[in-house]
């Protein structure tokens, strides 16, 4: 039986997509058919994602972006409109803020920034995705969230207020438009080998074996493993699923401390 790709004849659009999860998702979304807006506020970035897309037979697109700013996300959500001709699936996955400091020594300055990137750029993605999902009859979005804002992080107020701002903006998004044909859910991921988790392993001794020990599977994940979750949450094979949070976490919350 021939194998027909997830998100064939759809066009994608990934936030964020200039590293990490985003750079995996936006070629996880190229592979499984779709044409491609790579959105990111370094625009160099977002092109390297490109051409690796260009490489593997895709098509892309590079967006500079800052979703923190109105005017960006929506000149970014009309690109992809006018250069592919509607919005068929989204992964928001622009994110900030990891800094590590107890709550009385966060900056103000530096809480009003993670806000600004973590949760107000979700929803006004939202706020100018969904109109354009509309014209076409609808689509599906997903949001990377954290387990940070499920069970809080030390040292990490911020992004675990935001991320948990992003669960329920997302719930309440699902419960407006699940009429309209949109669905929208959200990702929670685990310990995922980004550059940035490297970063801080490096500066932080002892800090990867720490995290590896509260994966059930004494393991981090690998960005391309939360894309393969959202490519599914996107694709037609969960069209009976909207308002949800998958956690893609290795078993951080069924973590065996016992064995």
């Amino acid at each position: 039986m021939e194998h027909r790709m997830l998100l064939e004849n759809k066009v994608g659009l990934v936030t964020g997509g200039g590293d990490g999860i985003g750079r995996a998702t936006s070629i996880a979304f190229a592979k499984d058919g779709a044409r491609v807006v790579v959105a990111d506020i370094r625009l160099d970035m977002a092109n390297e994602t490109v051409g690796m897309i260009h490489a593997l037979g895709g098509e892309a697109l590079a967006i500079k972006a800052d979703v923190a700013n109105g005017d960006d996300v929506k000149a970014m959500v009309e690109a992809a409109v006018d250069t592919y001709g509607s919005l068929d699936c989204v992964s928001n996955n622009a994110a900030g803020g990891a800094k590590f400091a107890t709550l009385p020594e966060m900056s103000e300055e530096h809480w009003d920034r993670t806000q600004a990137i973590c949760l107000k750029g979700v929803w006004l993605c939202l706020k100018y995705q969904i109109p354009a999902m509309l014209q076409t009859g609808g689509g599906a979005i997903v949001n990377i969230a954290s387990l940070s804002g499920v069970r809080g992080e030390a040292m990490q107020s911020p992004y675990s207020a935001a991320k948990g701002g992003v669960i329920a903006l997302t719930r309440t998004a699902a419960a407006e438009w699940a009429r309209d044909g949109i669905r929208i859910n959200a990702v929670n991921p685990g310990g995922i080998l980004t550059e940035g988790i490297r970063n801080y392993f490096e500066k932080v001794p002892g800090a990867r074996e720490k995290t590896e020990a509260v994966h059930a599977m004494r393991r981090l994940g690998k960005p391309e493993e939360v894309a393969d979750a959202v490519c599914y949450l996107v694709s037609d094979r969960a069209s009976f699923i909207t308002g949800t949070t998958l956690d893609v976490d290795g078993g951080i919350m069924v973590n065996p401390h016992t064995l």
